[in-house]
């Protein structure tokens, strides 16, 4: 049997007990993260046990109608800025806004244009005005309503205005519900290079109502899937096994998909306790991130979605992994075949070399040299220093026949 073939078939035993494996959430959730998880009804709460300010994430189908309570306003607030984009009002603004009037506070809407290209210092500079305008306090908050985009905004906005007001984030997309929306790390774009300005902000909640995805295009919910895949990757390996079994339905399988949130947040919210500011041990979050932004940075945020970024980015650190020695073989095959059967892309990209390395030096992680978060196998992460480039040249080459 080849490599490639052995890890499937490790990774797909049991996968016909998928019912047992969700039921059996909250407990391996608390077994493999350490991670305290309450259960209550169909919602499961995750401690984030960052220091200076420890939070939760609640997961569930239905939280919208349960803002009001879940909500806990900081002392003496009495004003909230929601800040979203038009697509997500027109669908949940009615719904949002008539829980928060149940609170002792006054709302006001903050649109700002949708899209990865509307992460930038213009509609930063937006945000400000309209948080001037109302006008935002030091002890009011900051409500984002929507994907990552509009999360990474209005928390740099909130940790940058007054010298930091707080925010409660309320994830609308997979992408923001599994990464973006967990940690705090907010910031915007410059044409130089993805998330270059930014700021460390933890919130007060992180509220994941997965009944929003419901209203997401296939792409997105597919999207979404690629962060997915790389906590299977870095830390749990049960998450491959719940989607490497082909089927039609997994866009629209809400009850496994709301299964996917839980353990992804709780591998996010392990990661970020034992390491709040990024110092070390965070960066195995970048897994398929270090390339993928490359080609977010390259495609100028237009071509490809962020998780069909990081998608064909741990094709390419899995190809690395085996040329460096650091993976077993055939890890690059199966990484190939698990995001294929989900829809998502594995290369078909090319960019001019130079430009490449001179986006990749602006990577966070380099230390005297461009450094790559590598799996030697399923389950597993580490940080490599920095390869050969020629090997790395070739690696990046291999994606331009996929």
């Amino acid at each position: 049997m080849k490599q490639g073939e052995r890890l499937r078939t490790e990774l797909r035993d049991g996968a016909d007990q998928r019912s047992t494996l969700v039921s059996d959430v909250t407990r391996e959730i608390e077994g493999f993260t350490q991670i305290n998880a309450q259960s209550s009804g169909q919602h499961l709460t995750i401690d984030v046990p960052v220091i200076a300010a420890p939070y939760q994430i609640v997961v569930g189908q239905g939280l919208l109608d349960e803002l009001s309570t879940l909500i806990r306003l900081p002392d003496h607030a009495w004003q909230a800025a929601l800040v979203t984009s038009q697509p997500i009002f027109d669908l949940y603004g009615d719904q949002v806004l008539q829980e928060l009037g149940k609170l002792p506070i006054t709302t006001h809407t903050v649109i700002v244009p949708d899209g990865e290209e509307a992460k930038n210092l213009e509609t930063l500079q937006k945000c400000y005005v309209e948080f001037g305008r109302i006008p935002l306090g030091r002890r009011d908050l900051v409500i984002a309503l929507g994907g990552g985009v509009v999360g990474d905004l209005a928390g740099f906005a909130a940790a940058t205005w007054n010298r930091g007001v707080q925010i409660v984030q309320i994830a609308t997309t997979l992408v923001a519900q599994v990464d973006s929306a967990i940690g705090g790390k907010t910031g915007i774009n410059l044409p130089e290079g993805k998330n270059l300005v930014g700021a460390f902000h933890q919130p007060l909640i992180v509220i994941n109502d997965t009944a929003t995805l419901r209203s997401l295009p296939a792409r997105e919910v597919r999207a979404g899937l690629g962060e997915v895949v790389k906590y299977g990757f870095i830390a749990d390996p049960t998450i491959l096994t719940l989607l490497d079994a082909p089927s039609d339905d997994l866009l629209v399988d809400f009850d496994l998909l709301t299964e996917l949130v839980k353990r992804s947040a709780a591998v996010k919210a392990r990661v970020v306790g034992d390491d709040e500011l990024e110092a070390g041990g965070r960066e195995i979050l970048n897994y398929g991130h270090t390339v993928g932004h490359v080609i977010e940075t390259l495609s100028e945020y237009r071509a490809f979605r962020h998780g069909e970024a990081v998608s064909i980015g741990m094709v390419f650190a899995a190809r690395l992994a085996e040329k460096l020695g650091v993976s077993d073989e055939g890890l690059s095959e199966y990484t190939v075949r698990i995001l294929s059967q989900l829809g998502l892309p594995t290369g078909g990209v090319a960019f001019d070399r130079d430009r490449v390395w001179e986006v990749l030096a602006r990577d966070k992680k380099a230390r005297a040299g461009v450094r790559f978060v590598l799996c030697p196998r399923p389950g597993e992460a580490v940080l490599v220093e920095p390869p050969d480039p020629n090997v790395v040249n070739d690696v990046l080459a291999s994606l331009a026949d996929d």
